[in-house]
């Protein structure tokens, strides 16, 4: 397939984008694949820079991934600067810094038999646009391809990481505090712990494991639930913390090891900030509007790119989150002669040191925090091998018919009073109950999202929906 346009080993492969990066299963994934999309990278984003900054997730696959992605670099007779394994946003934050473009493997929280491949432009993350320029470029594979080692790992975007948070919250800023930290395999399990102490947390590591964890922070697993909860009684902490597997999406727990929802983090984080605009998925809790907190909110599709198009002109403090917790901020902090520089991709770490130092600026435990909030309450969670194809036709059979629409999403809400299409199917019914759903752009998975005035009823909604759709489409 030498010299052929990218969109055509789209084609044979089988990788391709969906809403964050290039995604595939690993045996897809191939050196020649991986070799693929660098170089059509290089061509069609990167042409005018002279180095590339390479990292990757833990999974098992990453690293040969990341080499073949570095032999294109060089290829292309541009310096790569190796970071090694670490979270997507601290790649990101370290090329941003250099002014050069990066490529991150990492298939996020998806299983370990797949993976993927972001690509970062010199000012933040590729658009639409630029898949669309890569797909159209024609890329010349050596005919006898070999692929080198990586090189030594460059630790200064580990170092400009910690310094990151250190400088703007300060040495002391979260003393006194006792900070579980649920490292699994998560790629902040290194670093997390180095800025946490810095800032003068006492951090007590957990669960740390050399076996790839697909930890989705839109949907905690029973067995994660249940975990943190007999953490929080074995070992009394302040908060524990965690991460989905390249550690741009948090996962934070309260005293009692009860895991927040990743929207009312992003509320929590976007008031601590001072944020005057907000822009966030249709996805996340109505208590963004309800709250009376913002000046300007603005709704998108679901994925980082569609948040960070949303952000672009604003003015004054703006911020993006997703329901899945990553936080995006898309201006300057400046306080109190301190500067907290933008950084537009999905971040982890941002939010949680926002909600500790909230908590304890106002001297309360993290769980009063939420209560701050109006309350709305969501739940999500997936169906997963459920082709994306079948996703869409049960949709588009759904949109057709407000009778039979009710009757699969929610029977006893009511009436349907509204339904909104930017991303998927959102369906919000007569007594306020919301349910939406949604092909994954990842893998092939049906996401429901679902909204009520209780925690209780949000999970009904989400559970029945899910149920129904998996027993018609599996009859027994």
């Amino acid at each position: 397939m030498a010299n052929q346009a990218l969109s055509d080993w789209v084609l044979h492969s089988g990788v391709k984008f969906g809403t964050s990066g290039a995604r595939g299963l690993v045996s897809q994934m191939t050196d020649t694949v991986c070799y693929a999309y660098a170089s059509a990278f290089i061509q069609a984003v990167a042409a005018d820079s002279e180095r590339v900054v390479i990292g990757h997730d833990l999974r098992p696959s990453s690293p040969a991934m990341a080499a073949a992605c570095a032999q294109a670099v060089r290829d292309a007779c541009k310096e790569v600067i190796y970071v090694g394994a670490l979270p997507t946003p601290a790649v990101a934050y370290y090329a941003l810094s250099l002014g050069a473009p990066s490529i991150i493997v990492t298939g996020s929280h998806i299983p370990f038999d797949r993976n993927g491949i972001k690509f970062y432009r010199p000012d933040g993350e590729i658009s639409k646009q630029d898949e669309l320029a890569m797909l159209a470029v024609s890329v010349d594979l050596p005919a006898d391809l070999k692929i080198s080692q990586l090189p030594d790992i460059d630790p200064s975007a580990f170092t400009a990481y910690v310094r990151r948070y250190v400088d703007f919250f300060g040495a002391s800023a979260l003393r006194g505090k006792r900070v579980a930290l649920y490292e699994h395999s998560s790629a902040a399990r290194d670093v997390l712990p180095v800025i946490l102490e810095a800032l003068g947390a006492t951090v007590l590591s957990l669960g740390r494991t050399d076996t790839f964890v697909p930890i989705d922070t839109e949907a905690v697993r029973s067995e994660d639930v249940a975990q943190a909860k007999r953490w929080a009684t074995e070992h009394r902490f302040d908060a524990i913390l965690s991460t989905d597997g390249d550690a741009d999406r948090p996962l934070i727990g309260d005293e009692a090891g009860n895991w927040l929802r990743g929207d009312v983090v992003g509320i929590l984080c976007a008031r601590y900030l001072q944020a005057e605009s907000v822009v966030t998925p249709v996805s996340s809790n109505t208590a963004l509007e309800l709250c009376g907190w913002f000046k300007s909110i603005a709704r998108t599709r679901i994925g980082s790119p569609y948040v960070i198009a949303g952000m672009a002109g604003w003015q004054g403090v703006e911020v993006g989150y997703e329901a899945n917790g990553g936080f995006l901020l898309g201006s300057d902090i400046d306080r109190n002669g301190l500067k907290l520089a933008a950084l537009p991709t999905r971040d982890a770490v941002l939010p949680m040191l926002a909600l500790l130092c909230m908590a304890k600026e106002q001297s309360c435990a993290l769980s009063e925090l939420a209560m701050t909030i109006p309350a709305r309450f969501t739940f999500s969670d997936r169906l997963q091998d459920f082709p994306t194809e079948s996703s869409l036709a049960l949709i588009n059979r759904l949109r057709t018919d407000l009778a039979e629409m009710a009757s699969w999403l929610a029977p006893s809400a009511g009436a349907v009073s509204s339904v909104n299409e930017t991303d998927g199917l959102r369906v919000t019914f007569a007594n306020g109950d919301i349910v939406h759903l949604r092909p994954s752009g990842n893998a092939p998975e049906l996401r429901c999202y679902a909204e009520a005035s209780t925690e209780r009823r949000a999970k009904e909604l989400c559970d029945a929906c899910l149920a129904k759709i998996h027993s018609i489409s599996n009859p027994e």
